[in-house]
């Protein structure tokens, strides 16, 4: 059985360690304070650790906290217990800035990821985007009468991305890869675009579909 790790103890963290469970993966979640998932730990039977701790025991990993804590949870996951593995980065480069006219503001440029600023800052780690352009109500296995909905991923190394993809397929979506780590320049503002609907009407349970001839 394949180990899952979930960096992040939010609902996005939450959610795809349900996911992951639910798909047949040994799955742990962890926190800078594991005492926070109490609660989430005995309601959901995953069991709740340190970054460190998850990350040293897990094949595989997801980083779901807030953009602007991405580094230092991959820091405190620590180097020698990534080094090597895949890592599917759900994060987004939210500001705490509010937005405007239903706009997310975010604290990187049009010509920068946080994607490529993970995959500098650790360089040996195999991180794949995904997971960031969609809410959570419809993150494992979204149901639409249009079919499967579109999960676009990027990454560098393409052994990571053919898991990654199986991955978003066996949760039920239809996997488009974009290419290389700078193609979350592009993926990272579907967070944007998919948030408008739902600042503006309180419209919050769509995602994206590619339609093609």
């Amino acid at each position: 059985m394949m180990k899952a790790g979930i960096l992040g103890s939010a609902v996005v963290g939450q959610t795809l360690a349900r996911g992951f469970t639910r798909h047949g993966y040994d799955v742990r979640i962890g926190s800078r304070a594991p005492e926070k998932l109490t609660a989430f730990a005995e309601e959901s039977g995953i069991a709740a650790d340190t970054f460190a701790n998850v990350a040293a025991w897990a094949d595989i990993l997801v980083l779901a906290v807030h953009g602007r804590g991405a580094v230092a949870a991959m820091t405190l996951a620590g180097v020698d217990h990534v080094r090597g593995k895949i890592v599917i980065d759900a994060t987004n480069p939210i500001s705490d800035e509010p937005p405007v006219d239903g706009v997310i503001q975010f604290f990187t440029g049009p010509n920068r990821s946080l994607l490529e600023d993970l995959q500098d800052a650790f360089p040996e780690v195999r991180f794949v985007k995904a997971f960031n352009s969609v809410g959570t109500a419809r993150m494992v296995n979204p149901e639409f009468a249009g079919g499967p909905p579109t999960m676009f991923f990027c990454g560098n190394d393409a052994g990571a991305k053919a898991e990654v993809a199986r991955i978003l397929e066996q949760f039920g979506w239809e996997a488009a890869d974009m290419g290389t780590a700078v193609a979350g320049r592009a993926i990272e503002p579907l967070c944007q675009l998919w948030c408008i609907p739902g600042f503006l009407r309180n419209s919050w349970s769509h995602a994206f579909k590619v339609l093609r001839d």
